[in-house]
Parts: C-alpha cells; structure tokens; sequence
C-alpha cells in the first residue's frame, strides 16, 4: 500500500504541466545526444547542471533523468544506420543492426530497438519501484572478489562472440585486454605502454577504439569492396519501415532476457550497461537455435543488447536511490545534482524527500512512454538516411567519426588514434579476426584488473580469497565450464572435419 501511495504523490508531481515539459525536454535532448556520437549523457548532464540550480529538485532531476534515459534510445540509432556507435553500450548493437541496415531492414532495426528499450525499461522501472531495498542489499555482498569472477565470466563469452575460430577470438580478446592496460597504473601511478607519449598516459579512451573499429573500419571495408556508387537498400511503405509480426516474435525472449540481465548487472555498482549488453547479447546467441546466423542481421541479435542497455538504467538508479552509491560516471553527477539541491539520497531517501523520490521514479514511467512516441514516428525519417549515396554518405561518416573522436577530450591526438584504429579493424576484417572479442577485452579489462587487485590486497596476496566466497567460486567455476566445454566442442568439429576429409581423400 506504501508503493501505491507513494507512486500516486510521484504522478501528482510528474504530471505537473511544468514538469511534463521538463521531462519531454529532457527526453529530447538525450535522444538527440545518443546519436551524436562521444558527448554521452554524463558530459551533457555535466554541462546543464548548473541551469537546474534555481529550478525546484523534482523538476531538475525528472529533466536530467530523461537526459540519462533518452541517451540510451538514441545511441541505437547511428549504431544501426551507419555503425558509429552513438553511446558506449550500444556498441553490441552495431555487430547485427548494421547488417540488418545492409540487409534492407534499416527501419525494423530501428523499431526493434525502440520496442526493446521500452520493454526493457518499463520492466527496470517496476523492478526499481518494487524491488529497490532488497535488491540493494544482495548488491552490498559483492565485493572485490565477485566482481573479478563476474568479469571472468563476461570473457568467457568470448567462445560465443568469436565466430568459427576460438584461437583468433582468443587472440582479439588478448589485444583487447593489452589496449585496456596501457596508461597510469591507478595502483602504483607508474606508466604503462606509454612509450613516452604524455598523451597516452591517461589511457585509451573506449569510444575512440569503438568508433575506429565499427565506423571507420566498416567504411574502408566497403571503399574496397567498390560499392561506393550504390545505395543500401530500403523498403518501401511505412508497414516495411517497422519490424514484422515474425520479427517481434523471434524477439520475444531476447525482450526478457535483455530486461533481466540488464536490471541485474544495473544494479552492480561499476559493472555498466556495456558489460550488460555484451552479456545479454551472449546469453542469446548462446541459446539460440541458429547461433551461426549471429552478425549476419538477427533482430535478437539488437533486441537483447538494446534492452540490456535500457533495462540497466533502472537497475543503476537502485544503489544511487537507496544508498547513495553511484554505480557510474552519470549516475555519479545525479547524486551530486541531488546533494546540491540538499536531497540525500540514501535509506531515508523515501521518508525525508518523497517529492523527489516519488516524483523521479513516476517521471521514468512518462518518459518511457515519450521516448516511445518520439522514436518510433522517427523510423522512417532516420531510415532515409540510407538513400544518401555512398560516396556522400562515407565522408559524413568519416566526419561524424572525427568529430566524435575530437570531441572527448579536445585531442587531435585521438584522431590519429581513430585512424590507427580503423585501419587495424580493417586488417580484422581481412584477416578474419573478430572484433567484438576485442571490445569485450578493453570494456571489462580495467575493470576486471581492479577488483583482483583489490581481492589481492584484501588477502593479503593469497589468490584462495577469489575461491574462498561462495558468489565468486560459483561465477569462477561457471566461466571454466563454458570455456573447457567450448573448447572440447571445437576439437571435436576440428576431430570430425579431418576424419571427413580423409574419408573423402580416400
């Protein structure tokens, strides 16, 4: 009856006409700020921050939150139509919603992504209203240890995301896992890889090695290909520029599966929505009947990742809500907005600010629905992007990539580096390596580094302390399985094509 009572004064305060505006207003600029690729939520949150200082608290973050929110719809967009990755965490969706773009069905890919981000979100924000308290108490047991067994269990999905050859997909983590490693060691403040370039030292930054691989790679790829003089294909008809009945249906799982590992691995602070999305698109190519279909342009393959991706928003607002701990980089500026307006977030939260509190979780409900409104209609006008010719549409792509690369840190440094990296995802390419393995080394690397480390200094050294603890040695022994289990698969395909062809040579 608290919930009801609570949501009831939270739409008492989101349905207030200035705070249906905000919301809209907030919802707009986020969608527009996930297709432009390298600002992300967190700087854009950072630079209206102080437009909000005289605004009442709900309204400030019911503006801000849809910021946060409408950033994830919208970095699907440039990801699906021209493979640029608009946010950090929708750099799963380019592996299928590109090829489903070249395929013809740009404008199902779109409305695949819109649906699931409203699926996966709504489901987050009913998860965030129901379950916050105690979710956030299971979230206080890990620690060091059981981030580093939920990382290693994150690279074993390499054995899904590696195509035909384990030992190349291996091979691409490893180089994925060196990139991460290359700048101040956080431990020792010693350099690392730096080979004396003062601008490597703060490292590598991860939309850079995104945007090179995917974008600039993918264009290289076409150039040589010679399709420069043609148009990649859209369907004609508003009913061909949304996904079919067939389509949704194959999504329905990857809706429920994107939903809960999102919410899950939201509510993990650090963990992050691209670790969500590389997870929830494993788990569904692993337990797909047609797994070899996988970056030829499967809808599971952007229903998945998508809804990972929005789902993890409301599990991130969990720990900021309910003990003020901040799961990332955006949610870390929210609780400095709330601690500016003198709301402290916290176990209190609900009793000393229900205005805010109440008001913020019914505003993710509206926006939810608004982020709907606004993408959808959009489908086709984002779909005709597509009928730019290719030698026009590769330099904006090129460009959008530069600007991207320039924008994170005012760097023309970084775009040397996007050039560095475009021709290796290029060599990728022709050399048959898979790229995603590698995006999957460098966005769990740092992080996986950090809490062994951590569990090292909690141990005193003594490696047992990552056994020891029931989450992490279950995490721990589940990762060995699928890889011990993945590698005997493989030696038996190899086993049986050599007996095959000696068969045949006979």
């Amino acid at each position: 009856m608290d919930i009801l009572a609570g949501l009831g004064q939270g739409f008492g305060v989101a349905l207030q006409p200035m705070n249906l505006v905000w919301c809209f207003v907030g919802c707009l600029l986020g969608t527009i700020v996930g297709i432009l690729p390298g600002l992300g939520p967190a700087a854009t949150i950072a630079m209206l921050l102080p437009l909000t200082f005289g605004m009442d608290p709900a309204s400030g973050i019911i503006m801000l939150a849809g910021i946060y929110f409408g950033a994830k719809y919208g970095g699907s967009t440039t990801s699906i139509l021209l493979n640029i990755p608009g946010e950090a965490s929708s750099v799963v969706t380019c592996i299928d919603g590109y090829r489903m773009a070249r395929n013809g069905r740009a404008g199902a890919a779109l409305g695949i992504a819109a649906i699931a981000s409203f699926v996966a979100g709504t489901f987050g924000i009913v998860a965030l209203t129901l379950l916050a308290p105690p979710i956030a108490a299971f979230a206080l047991r890990f620690s060091s240890p059981e981030y580093f067994a939920l990382m290693a269990l994150g690279l074993s999905l390499v054995v899904v995301l590696g195509g035909d050859s384990l030992l190349k997909a291996i091979l691409s983590l490893l180089v994925g896992l060196w990139l991460t490693s290359i700048g101040t060691d956080l431990f020792t403040s010693q350099s690392r890889f730096t080979f004396g370039s003062l601008a490597l030292v703060s490292g590598i930054d991860f939309m850079i090695v995104a945007i090179g691989i995917f974008a600039v790679a993918g264009v290289l790829e076409s150039i040589h290909a010679r399709e420069e003089n043609q148009l990649l294909p859209v369907p004609k008809g508003f009913r061909n520029l949304l996904p079919s009945m067939a389509e949704l249906k194959a999504c329905r799982f990857a809706f429920v599966n994107g939903s809960i590992v999102g919410f899950i691995v939201g509510v993990l602070p650090g963990a992050g929505s691209s670790i969500a999305s590389f997870i929830a698109y494993g788990i569904e190519k692993a337990f797909s009947r047609h797994p070899e279909r996988f970056g030829t342009g499967v809808p599971e393959g952007v229903a998945a990742p998508e809804g990972a991706n929005n789902a993890d928003s409301g599990g991130a607002l969990v720990p900021l809500l309910t003990l003020g701990i901040p799961g990332g980089g955006t949610t870390a500026i929210l609780l400095s907005a709330l601690v500016l307006w003198g709301v402290k977030p916290g176990p209190l939260m609900m009793q000393e600010s229900p205005q805010v509190f109440w008001g913020l979780v019914a505003s993710l409900y509206i926006g939810n629905v608004m982020l709907l409104i606004l993408n959808l209609p959009l489908v086709p006008v984002f779909a005709q992007i597509l009928r730019i010719p290719l030698f026009v549409l590769f330099p904006i792509v090129f460009g959008l990539s530069i600007v991207g690369a320039y924008s994170i840190a005012d760097s023309t440094f970084n775009v040397v580096m996007l050039a560095g990296f475009g021709l290796a995802g290029y060599a990728m390419a022709k050399l048959d390596f898979p790229t995603a393995p590698l995006i999957l080394g460098f966005v769990l690397g740092d992080a996986m580094e950090r809490a062994v480390r951590q569990s090292l200094t909690m141990s005193q050294g003594d490696p047992r302390i990552l056994f020891d603890r029931p989450l992490s040695a279950t995490m721990l022994v589940l990762a060995a399985a699928i890889l011990v289990f993945s590698l005997t698969a493989t030696f038996r395909r190899r086993a049986l094509r050599v007996a095959v062809g000696d068969d045949g040579s006979n």
